[in-house]
């Protein structure tokens, strides 16, 4: 099911292509469904923006359903040597959770 702040929750995906296809405007366009973009699309109407998520299948159905460890610090090219990768990773993944604990 799909809502938005401004109305009644639409199911069906013709519906929404069409309320699309007929102007409707929003804050925000994420493109892509997967890992990220719900987590920029949920972020976003969490702090009140008006927020469309296109997704050309269904939702974190490609890579985002396999994927794992997508938020690590890259202690994994610790084994390749790789130290300053790892750090910045980990400088990354800190500003991360402190923008978004939530996501912890």
């Amino acid at each position: 099911m799909v809502a938005d702040s401004r109305s009644v929750p639409v199911t069906d995906r013709a519906s929404l292509i069409g309320r699309l296809a007929a102007g409707r405007t929003a804050d925000l366009l994420v493109v892509g469904g997967g890992a990220t973009g719900l987590g920029v699309a949920l972020d976003a109407a969490v702090r009140g923006f008006d927020t469309v998520l296109l997704e050309a299948e269904d939702f974190a159905k490609g890579t985002s359903s396999r994927a794992t460890k997508l938020v690590h610090g890259g202690v994994r090219y610790l084994a390749q040597g790789n130290l300053a990768l790892v750090r910045e990773a980990l400088h990354e993944r800190a500003a991360l959770l402190r923008n978004a604990p939530h996501l912890a």
